[in-house]
């Protein structure tokens, strides 16, 4: 069994590699894209031969959740020292736990603010291509040693990535979505509502990248079926 820094170097290089690997990997976690597992195909190929992906469903896949984590890790990381949203949090990450819990609702609102001011200018391509990452590049250094987080496969698509967050052995649920029209956002929150259900957890929250120019930003409560979301909109 290699230590996690050994896997995690041996990695860092295979993808150095082949960087059309490293770009089918990243857009497969970042942009929830779809690819048909079609073993002739030698991203697909390379892919497998190192353990990186695996078939499910006909689909090309993370072959495991370590490996999925160490992935996200490894592509989010690259981006780290040039990045003003993962400074900010790191500088100010104390104030998110209190008495050893992890103040969610204010991890949201904060991100909200900062995103604002960060990505004010960047385009909403590069928003729709990076969001995810961004977010996930926020969150990191705010539970680093003390929580983790993985993507639920089911819900990562182009549209919707619901992320689940354990600190100290208490999940939260963040379903990060691009915004399609108000009717889109009604399922959104009666899908959210039922997947806390299934967690059995009481609030969700629910982060909206909206590129409409009328769009409202800030932060809002909903509750639903007897479950409390709370919806950063940037």
């Amino acid at each position: 069994m290699k230590a996690p820094n050994a896997l995690f170097d041996d990695m860092s290089k295979k993808l150095a590699e082949y960087p059309e690997l490293k770009e089918m990997i990243h857009s497969i976690l970042f942009q929830g894209k779809k690819y048909a597992y079609e073993i002739e195909n030698h991203k697909v190929n390379i892919g497998k031969m190192f353990g990186f992906l695996a078939e499910k469903q006909g689909m090309v896949s993370v072959s495991n959740r370590i490996f999925e984590m160490k992935l996200y890790n490894l592509l989010s990381s690259e981006n780290e020292t040039d990045s003003r949203i993962f400074t900010v949090a790191d500088m100010e990450k104390n104030q998110f736990v209190k008495d050893g819990i992890l103040h969610m609702e204010l991890v949201m609102q904060k991100f909200c603010e900062y995103f604002e001011e960060i990505y004010a200018n960047a385009d909403d391509r590069f928003i729709e291509e990076n969001g995810r990452r961004i977010f996930l590049m926020f969150l990191k250094p705010i539970i680093n040693g003390s929580g983790n987080y993985y993507i639920e496969a089911r819900t990562r698509n182009m549209k919707r990535t619901d992320i689940i967050i354990d600190y100290k052995g208490i999940q939260s649920i963040v379903e990060l979505k691009i915004w399609h029209g108000q009717e889109y956002n009604r399922r959104g929150e009666a899908q959210l509502a039922e997947y806390l259900e299934y967690y059995h957890l009481k609030k969700g929250y629910m982060l909206s990248f909206n590129f409409n120019q009328s769009k409202k930003t800030g932060m809002r409560q909903i509750k639903l079926d007897g479950k409390l979301l709370i919806e950063a909109v940037v």
